[in-house]
This record gives structure tokens, sequence and C-alpha cells, in this order.
């Protein structure tokens, strides 16, 4: 998402300063494990904004990269091995789940493309920092340096190259673009970590995770009470307990404080799509639940956006059953479908659920290799003599410490494989319904 201050305007900033008015300080919102790529002309303060923000040991400048190699920090000519050295490390930092600031101009698309392949490499998010100084602060603290003997061209050059890239940040791959104006707002910056939607390490459980539901309500709500959960239903029906023909569904909690995480796959297929949705968006919505995204919820969206995919796979019944319902309630299914989240990593990392598993370089990870993965699993790029992509077992090579629980494929008996459990029993196939029980791993 790219910092609304991208647009802000420069000369109305100068202005301000002139009149003394000083900006107001800026908070720089930045995951806790992410690439962030620093970019200003030579003397905008990237350095020192690194040090002021960073430790020494998550910065890595090219021009102590230039060094490292050549002996001479201002040596241009060993700029290529330089970055060479760069990426590398970063590489293995990022691979290390390490946070890691790259200090160097980076006002050219290309120095940049490459950044971004990096962070793409190891599944972590990239983001900018643009230190856009007027060009005559940055020419003045040049001539103060006597390692800077190029001139006041070499700047305008950078600049020029700066501006045309300001508004294609985010359209490079940048995830957050956040962009500083003045001397002042760059002192009064200050760095705030936050966690990537995956990470719910601080919730501790207990857990029922639930297998694909996929539009079979009465199964959900036979295995929610089986498992203890009181069902709240609409002004129609029963206030809070299961069973009985009430009204609607629209939410259900644990006495014991317990609470649900669906796997994906809600809809499709079954006969009561709207009601499932109804009440997993309910329990979601009090705090008494967690849902993933299944590959079934991704082409729900695309297909209510009015993009062309093909309508198998039981989509043609939630497509119906939907159009049977308020608008609202349609507005409101798609937006909750759409922002559901590839995974979740739990319990102090102990727990990861994910639609169609999750290998653990994945764990925690933001990417569209990453979200392919969790909704789709590992796949060959062939189908089978019935359409579907074949599938590689991905669980039998998994060493990882956290328990993987996914659904995705249908299977008549939950089996363990190397610490991994698929909890889809196939309910919607003429199977059951499943749920585990974490920590106690007891299947209902």
């Amino acid at each position: 998402m790219t910092d609304p201050s991208a647009a802000s305007d420069a000369a109305s900033e100068a202005r301000a300063s002139e009149v003394g008015v000083v900006p107001e300080a800026r908070t720089l919102a930045i995951p806790e494990m992410c690439l962030v790529v620093l970019v200003g002309v030579s003397g905008s303060g990237k350095s020192t904004f690194a040090r002021a923000h960073f430790r020494s040991t998550q910065v890595l400048s090219s021009d102590v990269c230039r060094g490292l190699v050549a002996d001479d920090e201002n040596d241009q000519s060993a700029t290529p091995d330089a970055f060479d050295v760069l990426h590398y490390i970063a590489g293995k930092r990022l691979a290390a789940g390490r946070l890691t600031v790259v200090d160097a101009t980076n006002v050219q698309s290309k120095a940049r493309a490459s950044l971004v392949h990096v962070a793409r490499e190891h599944d972590v998010l990239p983001v900018a920092i643009v230190l856009d100084l007027p060009e005559r602060v940055c020419v003045a603290r040049n001539a103060e340096r006597a390692d800077r003997a190029f001139g006041p061209a070499v700047i305008r050059r950078q600049a020029a190259d700066l501006r045309r890239s300001l508004r294609g940040l985010a359209r490079e791959g940048f995830r957050r673009v956040h962009v500083l104006h003045s001397v002042d707002e760059v002192a009064g910056a200050t760095i705030e970590y936050t966690k990537l939607f995956t990470d719910l390490r601080h919730e501790t459980g207990p857990f029922d995770i639930i297998g694909d539901v996929h539009g079979c309500l009465d199964e959900l709500e036979q295995l929610l009470t089986r498992l203890g959960y009181h069902l709240r239903r609409d002004a129609d029906g029963s206030a809070d307990g299961g069973g009985g023909d009430g009204g609607r569904p629209v939410s259900a909690w644990h006495p014991d404080g317990r609470r649900v995480v669906f796997v994906g796959d809600l809809v499709d297929r079954g006969p009561a799509v709207p009601g499932v949705l109804r009440l997993a968006m309910g329990m979601v919505a009090e705090g008494t639940a967690f849902a993933v995204c299944g590959n079934h919820e991704n082409k729900l969206v695309r297909a209510l956006a009015g993009r062309k995919v093909t309508v198998g796979h039981g989509l043609a019944a939630s497509l119906e059953q939907l159009a049977a319902e308020p608008a609202e309630f349609q507005a409101r299914a798609t937006a909750f479908c759409q922002d559901l989240v590839s995974h979740y990593v739990l319990d102090a990392g102990r727990l990861v659920v994910a639609h169609a598993g999750l290998k653990e370089a994945y764990h925690n990870r933001a990417s569209a290799r990453v979200r392919s993965f969790a909704l789709y699993g590992d796949t060959t790029g062939e189908t089978d003599e019935y359409g579907l992509p074949v599938r590689l077992p991905w669980a039998r090579d998994y060493r990882g410490r956290a328990t993987v629980v996914h659904g995705h494929t249908p299977t008549p008996e939950p089996e363990w494989v190397n610490n991994t459990l698929c909890v889809d029993t196939g309910c919607v196939f003429g199977g059951s319904l499943s749920a585990l029980r974490y920590p106690e791993r007891e299947l209902v």
C-alpha cells in the first residue's frame, strides 16, 4: 500500500518552513521482518537516518561494500562487485528472517528492481523509505565532504531520476512507500514495527480447527455443538443454544473460551453457502473464530468481481445462492472472503493453519508464491483425468517444528504425516466434517 505522503507537495512544505510551521512528526510503519530500501540522492542523509533508526548489523551500505571489494568506498568501478556482495548478504539475512536495510542511492529503477527481486526470492515485503530533500541541501552537504569530489551536476542527475521514480514505486513492487520531503520531516520521523496479518503467535488457544465445510451448514452446526459451542441465532430463532428449527445461526461461542479456526473452503458445492458464511463471519467478527482463505473463496471473489473464471467445482452453487441474498449481505460476504489471509502462525509459532498446507520456509512469510502454495498446494503444473491439478506430496518431506493443520484434499480418515494433518474428510462428498482439538490433538 502506498503511503499517501507520496503525493504531498514539496513546494508547500518549503513555504510552510519559511513561515515557521514545522511539519508534524511522521511515523513510518514497516513490517517487523522486511527489506527496507532507502532511496535518495547523495547527501540526502540516508546513512544518518539508517544509524538513527536501525542497528548497525541490519544496515547494508553500498559504500561499505565497495570498500570491502576495492579498499575504496568511492571507487565507482567496483560498484557491480559491491552490489553482488550486498545482494548476497541481504539474501542470507532474509533467509534467516532478519530485518535488512539497504543504504544506497537507489534512485534508478534498475537498482531497485534487483532489490525487489531479492525480497521476492525470500518471500518478504519490500518497503521503500524515500528521502526527497531539496537539491540545494544535498549539494551543500556534499560540498562539506572531502570524499565527495563530484559537483552539483551529479546531484541534479540523481534528483531527476528520483522525481521520475516517485509515482511508480508501488507499481515496482514496493508494498509500502514512505516519502520524507524536508530536513524537519527526516529529523522527526520515527519507525513503528507492525506484524504481518498472518502473525498470530500471541494467540495461544485452545483452538478447534475445522476442515472444509463447503456449504454444509447442518453438519457445521452439529460439529460445533459436539465441540461444546453455543449457537446464537437471529431474531426469528431461539437464543443461545444449538439445535431446533429456529432462526439462522449467526455466531457461536464456547463457555471455556475455545476458538475455531476454519481452514478455508467454506463456500461452493454445498446447499447452504450463505448460511455457512453468515455463521463464520459472525464468529470472526466477535472474536470466537479465525479463518484462512481457501482456493474456493479465492475463485468466488474473482467471479463476484466480474473477472473471467471457469464456473466449475461447485462455484455455480455459491453464485446462485448468493444471488438470492440481499445486496448488503452479498457485499459483506465478498469483503469477508477478499480479506482472508493465506495462513496463520499461532501459539508462539507452534501451530500453522493453511488451507492446502505450508512448508516450513513459507511460515509467516508474505508473497504471491506463499499465498499460492497455501491455497493450492505444491503442484506439478499438470492435471489428472478429472481435470484437477496434480499435487506434490509436500507433507512427506516436512520436518518443521510447527504442527501444520490443513484441508483441501479430501481424505477418508485424517492421518498424521510428519507433524502435519489434513482435516478435510469430504463432508460435501458424503463423508464427515472433522475438527482437531488443539493442543489436545484430539479428532472430533
